[in-house]
């Protein structure tokens, strides 16, 4: 990376992933992480502020801003994902809890403040449900100005993890992920697609584990816990997830994105909150006899180097 460093804001569910994504985000010499802002999702959002505060005393990073945002979506009552994420929402670690303290201003507050006060357009990072990003694009438009691009983790072009079709931070607030589809900046969708793909092999998590570094042993435990393999295996990989979306932003050649025509499925029943990515090559029957409607049009992540993430993530994580 050459020039000044990207500055970027974190919109987080702290979460797993997303602390592999938050020891990327402030270790990385290319990015200026300006801001954290929390968000239900992984866990309610009290354990949110509370994980992304350990995780930032765990890296030893310095005095990032971090506000609590919505405690709920839109609409839907709130769920969790405590069931892949531990009780705790990050691992059930037994970490310390955290000395640092939230900024006593809402994550939205927060958002704004910063977005309008960077020298330079901000790229914003979502890898939760989209919540505080939809209540900040409703309440404060003018952000928009000074917003480069928006990186959000989530949706699916193909398999759903949250139902068949719908990818759970897209699912748990649909409207909210509507509403980001239509902010009118550029967007880039770090799926389900990718996401799964990006795993660090077992030797690697294992070296992590066996560090004396706080945060770079915090990154291996994280990556075992993460492992679908049968528990009690001596070497277990973990993939990065949500830290995948922040290693695009530090090194987009990594991804293959197509632009394409994106919206989310809002109404009732098994498609609600799936993303539908329109990948044909020509208007079908439907646009013909009823008329085309406007879709946003999204960079649309299609494919991504494994390899090329796992060696850049841990190369930042330990330095």
């Amino acid at each position: 990376m050459t020039g000044q460093p990207i500055p970027v804001i974190i919109d987080c569910d702290t979460g797993v992933d997303d602390a592999l994504a938050l020891l990327f985000a402030v270790r990385h010499p290319g990015l200026d992480l300006r801001a954290i802002t929390c968000v239900a999702g992984n866990t309610d959002v009290d354990g949110v502020v509370r994980n992304t505060l350990t995780v930032l005393e765990q890296a030893g990073a310095p005095g990032i801003p971090v506000a609590r945002g919505a405690e709920r979506p839109l609409i839907e009552a709130p769920r969790s994902a405590r069931h892949v994420h531990g009780h705790d929402g990050m691992g059930d670690l037994g970490l310390p809890a955290p000395t640092r303290r939230p900024v006593d201003v809402d994550a939205v507050t927060l958002l704004r403040r910063e977005i309008l006060a960077s020298p330079r357009p901000v790229t914003l990072i979502p890898t939760a449900p989209l919540t505080n990003i939809a209540l900040l694009l409703r309440t404060h438009p003018e952000v928009i100005r000074n917003i480069e691009r928006i990186v959000f983790m989530g949706g699916a072009v193909t398999t759903g993890n949250a139902t068949p079709v719908a990818e759970f931070n897209v699912w748990h607030d649909p409207e909210a992920a509507a509403i980001l589809l239509t902010a009118g900046v550029p967007i880039t969708m770090y799926g389900l697609d990718v996401f799964k793909r990006v795993v660090v092999p077992g030797s690697d998590v294992a070296r992590l584990r066996a560090s004396a570094e706080p945060g770079v042993r915090l990154g291996g435990e994280l990556l075992a816990h993460r492992d679908p393999a049968v528990s009690g295996d001596p070497t277990p990989s973990g993939g990065l997830g949500d830290a995948g979306a922040v290693c695009a932003v530090a090194d987009p050649e990594g991804l293959t994105t197509e632009r394409l025509p994106v919206e989310v499925s809002l109404a009732p029943g098994p498609t609600r909150g799936q993303t539908v990515v329109d990948r044909r090559p020509r208007p079908g029957e439907s646009e013909i006899h009823d008329g085309t409607r406007e879709q946003p049009l999204v960079d649309v992540a299609l494919d991504v180097d494994e390899e090329r993430y796992v060696k850049l993530w841990l190369s930042v994580v330990e330095g």
